[in-house]
């Protein structure tokens, strides 16, 4: 029987004690940090009690922590000196993890190191640790010692690649320095798992279950060395047995000295480089559970999670190998891990199941709200864009657009070369200026109502001019009556914005740029509607300037740029971008002011001519692009550049290399027939 009293002869009045449990370098009676929880003062020190004759702590921080060793440890997994049966659990656990070797049957024990000693006053200054020496007479595995592996699914292959013999004879010396052998028996197998300058002798059949000696090092870790350089999954185990029944069954895994031992959390650190999760995986027994618990805790900056594993947590139920041995496979406990997930991701699974696609389910076509040709521009879900220059015509394109939105039903109306399907529900058409003040606003309201037949605005057709109101009101005005209005009016057919990058600080910040373009899109979503948005920018190329034109030609179903003919008195539409189609196979679209109809009017498509000129010019430019960075291409490189910089699919980009071929602004190598080079033009 393990006594208090002993512990304290072995461990120098249990100095020894709070040196192994404390996770730092104190020096009797210095004040310190107390490890265990976020202290802010030093104001913790270990001091030696004469009256007591014993070593104590005191924690002036918190006085949970102060007493003597045996309360330490029992503060640190659960238990309490009070309760008897706790009591001895903790003198077990002193025992086990210092390598004491208090048991009835001493002589089968040994430490691999002894407690280093000191004089009755502690000095600062530790002492070299004493290292034990060890033999050992290694032998072949008989085949009930194989069985006995081979229950938990550990071969000889596994036994080999984590260096664990079979031992005939074990020698070497107990806690006085005399020496001691012990033999193995049919009835107390003993196997090794051995290290460089260690041995951890495992007696599964006998009292004393561990041997200990060598040099274990600093923080005994399992196998750790034998971990792939980056995997996913990575489990920390209770003991060696476990570590190799897990390999056994294609994990990563290892263990330190017990469930029981301290963690280094620099080990950890590391690991979590190179694996996603790491999980504790100890016993389901009640020191197990009450260590799994302390562990995660301690390592949750580090994302250490615990996995429990579904046995009873009896003698023969209770770890990873009695998992295996039950019948379980691997696709079992990967099964159970994927049911952790789903417990740890509960919330973010469930939000993430609506948006699952179902193959069986398709969902509903979008309805095309703005289409020139056939070719959608605008479709429910998603956004339009129109840009261009100052002067160009931008709002009075706009304005032709809400027309042909809230036109009566059955009616047509000059839109400028598109078409806006029809409202036939009287959804909601909402229209936010951010640049005009209200008397302009409430002008290009009256010529849009008179464009489209109407001499008063229908309920449902709202507008607002939003330049008194601060930028970031802007945003949560739109939103806020975006969802009243589909509510009210039974959904929302159209929003158009003139003036979106008013509705953030900087057109030119990526974080605001990213946030309010992302917005309207879930928003156009959610409300089954088209949001158009006037982006006051010069067009540059094919792409748009600053983030916020970055963010919308990724997230736009199309972009539509308005320019000045070269006769200054008519406007051109032009498409940058189409998402169902090619920008460069829809039509140029004109339109100009009529006096006589006080408005501006449809001119009809450009000529062929000047079309194929528009795009053999836009695809010159490709080219120029393509070839400043590299003299040769081949064909695959170039349509992949093609439908990167055009954002086309590759059908069209593969149409677009004929053109070039056709029209010479590419040419075959004349070395290499695989490869293009920049043609004449």
């Amino acid at each position: 029987m393990i006594r208090k009293d002993d512990i304290l002869k072995m461990t120098e009045k249990s100095i020894s004690v709070f040196r192994y449990y404390l996770p730092v370098d104190f020096k009797v009676e210095k004040n310190f940090l107390n490890p265990f929880y976020k202290d802010t003062k030093a104001s913790c020190n270990i001091y030696y009690e004469r009256k007591a004759g014993v070593f104590k702590m005191k924690d002036f921080g918190n006085e949970d922590y102060s007493g003597d060793c045996f309360e330490l440890v029992g503060r640190l997994n659960g238990l309490s000196c009070k309760e008897l049966k706790e009591f001895v659990e903790i003198m077990e656990m002193i025992n086990r993890d210092l390598h004491l070797g208090l048991s009835a049957h001493e002589e089968y024990h040994v430490s691999h190191s002894k407690v280093p000693q000191k004089s009755e006053v502690v000095s600062e200054e530790p002492k070299a640790k004493s290292v034990r020496p060890y033999t050992v007479v290694q032998k072949n595995f008989t085949a009930v010692e194989l069985a006995f592996w081979g229950k938990s699914g550990i071969g000889e292959n596994v036994l080999k690649a984590y260096r664990t013999v079979s031992l005939k004879k074990f020698s070497s010396e107990n806690q006085e320095r005399k020496p001691f052998s012990c033999m193995t028996s049919v009835d107390e197998p003993m196997f090794g798992y051995m290290g460089k300058q260690h041995i951890k002798g495992y007696r599964s059949c006998s009292q004393m279950r561990f041997l200990y000696a060598g040099d274990f090092g600093d923080n005994y870790c399992f196998r750790l060395e034998q971990l792939s350089a980056k995997d996913d999954l990575l489990f920390i185990t209770g003991g060696e047995k476990d570590v190799m029944s897990l390999a056994a069954h294609g994990f990563h895994a290892i263990c330190f000295n017990s469930e029981t031992a301290f963690i280094p959390a620099a080990a950890i650190h590391r690991l979590s480089f190179r694996f996603k999760h790491i999980i504790l995986l100890y016993d389901v027994d009640s020191t197990g559970l009450k260590s799994s618990a302390k562990r995660e805790e301690e390592l949750k900056e580090y994302g250490v999670k615990r996995l429990l594993l579904p046995l009873a947590g009896t003698k023969t139920e209770k770890d990873v190998s009695d998992y295996f041995m039950l019948g379980n496979s691997r696709e079992d406990l990967i099964k159970l891990f994927l049911d952790y997930l789903e417990t740890l991701y509960s919330e973010t699974m469930s939000a993430l199941k609506s948006c699952e696609v179902d193959f069986n389910n398709p969902p509903p076509i979008a309805q095309m709200i703005v289409s020139v040709n056939d070719v959608p521009l605008g479709t429910q879900g998603n956004l339009l864009c129109i840009t261009g220059g100052e002067g160009t015509g931008k709002s009075n394109y706009v304005a032709a657009l809400i027309a042909g939105a809230i036109r009566p039903t059955g009616t047509d109306v000059d839109a400028l070369g598109v078409t806006l399907h029809e409202n036939g529900r009287n959804k909601a058409v909402l229209f936010y200026d951010t640049e005009q003040s209200e008397v302009q606003l409430y002008k290009n309201i009256s010529n849009l109502l008179r464009r489209c037949g109407r001499e008063a605005m229908p309920e449902w057709f709202k507008a607002y001019c939003l330049t008194g109101m601060s930028r970031k009101e802007r945003l949560l005005s739109i939103i806020q009556r975006l969802d009243k209005y589909h509510y009210q009016y039974g959904g929302v057919h159209l929003v158009v914005i003139d003036g979106i990058a008013d509705l953030i600080k900087c057109a030119n910040d990526e974080a605001e740029s990213i946030a309010v373009v992302e917005e309207l899109y879930r928003l156009a979503g959610i409300y089954k509607t088209c949001i158009v948005m006037v982006l006051h920018f010069i067009p540059n190329g094919l792409k748009l300037r600053g983030h916020l034109g970055s963010e919308l030609q990724r997230k736009a179903a199309a972009i539509l740029s308005i320019e000045k003919d070269s006769d200054p008195a008519i406007s051109v539409v032009k498409a940058l971008k189409v998402r169902d189609g090619s920008p460069l196979d829809v039509p140029i679209m004109q339109f100009s002011w009529d006096k006589e109809k006080a408005m501006h009017v449809y001119l009809g498509e450009k000529p062929k001519e000047e079309k194929d000129k528009r795009k053999e010019d836009e695809l010159v430019a490709v080219a120029k692009e393509v070839f400043s960075r590299r003299r040769f291409v081949t064909y695959v490189e170039l349509a992949e550049e093609i439908q990167s910089i055009l954002e086309v699919k590759e059908r069209t980009a593969k149409s677009y290399i004929r053109f070039m071929r056709e029209k010479e602004i590419i040419l075959k190598s004349s070395d290499n027939q695989s490869y293009y080079v920049i043609g004449n033009f």
